[in-house]
C-alpha cells in the first residue's frame, strides 16, 4: 500500500506550479535513480539487499562494456556498428508448432540468440530477422528522442548505450518465447543453444528484480525513471506472466530444470507481492496503478517529461486481465481486482471520442453514443484527467498542450472497455472478499 503522505507529496509535486499560468495546473518531477546515497536513507534492514543489488546492477554494467571494449579491441574495429532497427513483430509468437522447427524460424532463432546481451537479456527495437549480429556491432539501436534538452528526463548517460537489457516495448520476454517455441520444435541437439539462451534469459530475469519484487525498465540499471519499478507498456506484467508460465512447467517451458521453475515460482510470489502493494490507495480505498513507481519507496513516479505521476487506466487495464487470469486468486488479488473495476466504472467517459478534426489536429469532441472512453493518465485523489507537454508542463485540458504532443500520443483510449467485459465474468466465481468486521 502507497502511503499517504508520499501520495500528498506526489500531488503537491504536482500543483507546485499551479500559479505559472492559467493553463498549467503542475510541472512533472524527474523520477529518481537508485543511488547509494538513497539506499543509505533507508532502514537499516533494507540496507544490505539494496547494497547488494546495486552492486550487482554496478559489476554487470561493467563486464557488458568490457565485453564489448575487448570485442572491439580483439577484432581491431575502429567504429561501432549500428543493428538494424525494427520491431518484435519479425518474432511471431502464433504460427503453428511446426513452423518453429523449419529453416527459417530457425535461422531467425540463430539471430536473436547473437543479440542477447552479456548479462543475458535484449534490448528493443530491432529487426532480428535480417542477420546475425556481427563483432563490433552494438546491442542497442539507442532509441533516443528527437526532442532531447540538456534537462530532459530521458536524457541517457552514454547516448551510445542505452537499452542494453530491457523489458521496454516487449523486450527480453518475446525473444524468450519464441526461443522456447524453437527449441521445443527443434529436439534435443539443434535446440541445445536456445535453451542455453532461454536459461540465461532468466538468470537476467532473477538477477535484474528489486528486493522488494518489481522489476527496472532497463538492467543493469541506467538511471533516472529506467530505474523505476515499470509498468508501462507491459514491462513488469510480461516478465510475471514469463514466471508464470515457466513455474507451470508447461507446454515449451517443460524443460526446464525443476530449480529454475522453483525460483520461477518464488520470483512470482515477490512480484505480486509487490503489484499489490503499488496498488494506489485513496482516502483508504483502493484504485488503480500508475505507470512507474520509485523503486524505494514505491511512490508514483514520472517518466519521460509528459508522463507525469497518476494513475494510468491503459497499463491498470493490462494488470487486471492478469490478476484475472491466475488460476487460484488469494482474497488480497480478489479485492484488489474489484476495487480497479470500480475504479473503471467510475471513470469512464461516454458520448465523447478523441479524434482529427479539421485544421486542428486531435481533439475531444462530443461523439453521442461513443465510448466508453478513459483519459491516460488521472490526478491522484481527485481522478481528473491529466495531459502533459514536452516541457514538462501539466494541463488539465488535452487542447491545450502542444499540437505534436496531443497528435503523436495516445491520451485516451478504451483498453479498460475489454478488461470490464471479462470482469463481468469473473466476478460471478470471484464475489468481492467481505471487508472484517469493526470493532467499533
Amino acid at each position: 500500500m502507497i502511503p499517504r503522505f508520499a501520495l500528498f507529496f506526489v500531488t503537491s509535486l504536482l500543483l507546485s506550479a499551479a500559479a505559472l499560468s492559467a493553463a498549467t495546473i503542475g510541472t512533472n518531477p524527474p523520477a529518481q535513480p537508485v543511488t547509494a546515497e538513497r539506499i543509505a536513507a533507508l532502514p537499516e534492514a533494507q540496507r544490505s539487499a539494496w547494497q547488494d543489488y546495486l552492486a550487482r546492477s554496478q559489476r554487470q554494467w561493467q563486464a557488458d562494456q568490457d565485453f564489448f571494449q575487448t570485442e572491439l579491441k580483439a577484432h581491431a574495429i575502429k567504429e561501432v556498428i549500428a543493428p538494424p532497427g525494427g520491431h518484435n513483430a519479425g518474432l511471431p509468437l502464433d504460427r503453428s508448432a511446426a513452423w518453429y522447427g523449419e529453416a527459417e524460424a530457425l535461422r531467425i532463432a540463430d539471430i536473436v540468440v547473437s543479440f542477447q546481451t552479456p548479462a543475458g537479456g535484449w534490448s528493443k527495437n530491432l529487426d532480428m530477422t535480417r542477420h546475425a549480429r556481427q563483432p563490433g556491432e552494438q546491442f542497442s539501436g539507442g532509441d533516443q528522442s528527437r526532442f532531447l534538452t540538456p534537462t530532459d528526463n530521458d536524457l541517457p548517460h552514454d547516448p551510445h548505450w542505452s537499452y542494453v537489457g530491457t523489458f521496454d516495448n516487449d523486450a527480453t520476454t518475446t525473444q524468450m518465447y519464441f526461443l522456447a517455441k524453437v527449441a521445443t520444435a527443434a529436439g534435443a541437439d539443434r535446440g541445445a543453444p536456445y535453451r542455453a539462451a532461454i536459461l540465461r534469459g532468466f538468470g537476467y530475469i532473477f538477477a535484474s528484480q528489486f528486493p522488494n519484487g518489481g522489476w527496472p525498465q532497463v538492467w543493469p540499471l541506467a538511471g533516472g525513471y529506467h530505474d523505476t519499478i515499470t509498468y508501462n507498456d507491459g514491462a513488469m506484467i510480461h516478465v510475471l506472466e514469463l514466471l508464470r508460465d515457466a513455474a507451470d512447467g508447461n507446454g515449451e517451458f517443460a524443460f526446464l530444470p525443476a530449480a529454475v521453475r522453483t525460483r520461477a515460482a518464488r520470483s512470482l510470489s515477490y512480484g505480486l507481492a509487490c503489484l499489490l502493494a503499488t496498488q494506489v490507495v485513496v482516502g483508504g480505498r483502493h484504485t488503480v496503478w500508475c505507470q512507474q513507481n520509485d523503486a524505494l519507496t514505491l511512490v508514483p513516479a514520472s517518466a519521460r517529461n509528459y508522463e507525469m505521476p497518476a494513475q494510468s487506466s491503459g497499463e491498470s487495464a493490462e494488470i487486471v486481465r492478469f490478476l484475472m487470469s491466475l488460476p487460484d486468486p488469494n482474497p488480497k488479488i480478489v479485492t484488489a481486482v474489484h476495487a480497479a473495476a470500480a475504479w473503471f466504472e467510475k471513470t469512464a467517459l461516454h458520448d465523447v471520442a478523441y479524434r482529427f478534426t479539421r485544421g486542428e489536429g486531435r481533439r475531444l469532441v462530443p461523439a453521442p453514443g461513443y465510448g466508453p472512453i478513459w483519459a491516460r493518465y488521472y490526478e491522484i485523489g481527485t481522478d481528473r484527467p491529466l495531459f502533459g507537454d514536452r516541457d514538462k508542463s501539466i494541463h488539465d485540458d488535452v487542447s491545450e498542450i502542444s499540437p505534436e504532443r496531443r497528435n503523436g500520443y495516445a491520451w485516451y483510449g478504451d483498453s479498460p472497455k475489454r478488461t470490464l467485459e471479462h470482469y463481468a465474468k469473473w466476478s460471478k466465481s470471484h464475489p468481492a472478499v467481505p471487508a472484517p468486521a469493526s470493532n467499533h
